[in-house]
């Protein structure tokens, strides 16, 4: 599902502000119903027509992997200059849309997919984010500590995440943290709650899809596979 300001964009038909107007005006229906600013929408299913006339759908979506770098802030400009990751994808021949939030000093798998990105993005879906992260301070019993947490710094409740030690290392360690909610840096925080510093940290896997040995910068387009996974999720 997505909404109906970037339908109206992907479809040529006008920018996400301009449609904003078209709605307020009630010239867009979905399904036969007038429109509202907040609706959403789903290509592949509903019918979404502008004064009455169906949209053409964009000539190609395509879905990606990118293996967003650390210094690379997830959004498509940047109102302070930085690197993002609309530009490391530049040269896949359409515009996609970074799917989900990650912060500047993460690094991580990213995706575009349309209706799919729905599914990775949206928390009613809890679909599973593993991160490997690299952390030194209370090391002993720290992957315990992390699974049993329940709350942030700021007192809000959290689902129960898996930790695990990977590799141990004199003053560091390396740990598997997979969560199902994805609040705004959760894993940062959940390792400061447990009087941990991170040093690294890496998104290695989201729901079905894995990372594995795409380097860092890099992007892929989804496999067939991979797509049949994701649209397999509940």
């Amino acid at each position: 599902m997505e909404r109906l300001q970037k339908i109206l964009s992907a479809a040529g038909v006008c920018s996400r502000r301009k449609a904003e107007e078209l709605i307020q005006a009630g010239r867009i229906t979905v399904n036969g119903k007038t429109a509202s600013l907040g609706d959403r929408a789903d290509w592949d299913r509903d019918d979404v027509r502008l004064d009455g006339r169906a949209l053409a759908a964009p000539a190609e979506r395509r879905c990606l992997m990118l293996n967003k770098p650390r210094g690379y802030v997830t959004t498509l400009a940047d109102e302070r200059g930085r690197p993002t990751v609309a530009e490391l994808v530049a040269d896949c021949g359409v515009r996609v849309y970074p799917v989900g939030r990650l912060d500047m000093d993460s690094q991580a798998p990213q995706q575009d997919g349309g209706s799919l990105a729905h599914r990775l993005a949206h928390p009613s879906h809890g679909m599973e984010k593993e991160y490997r992260v690299t952390v030194s301070g209370r090391l002993e019993g720290c992957a315990e500590r992390l699974s049993a947490l329940r709350k942030l710094e700021d007192g809000s409740p959290i689902a129960p995440a898996r930790a695990a030690a990977l590799l141990r290392e004199p003053g560091r360690w390396v740990l598997s943290v997979t969560i199902r909610q994805g609040l705004n840096r959760q894993v940062r925080r959940m390792c400061a709650v447990a009087g941990l510093r991170v040093h690294r940290l890496e998104r290695v896997r989201e729901g079905p899809l894995t990372l594995g040995d795409l380097p860092p910068g890099c992007w892929r387009p989804l496999t067939a596979a991979e797509v049949s996974a994701l649209s397999a999720q509940p």
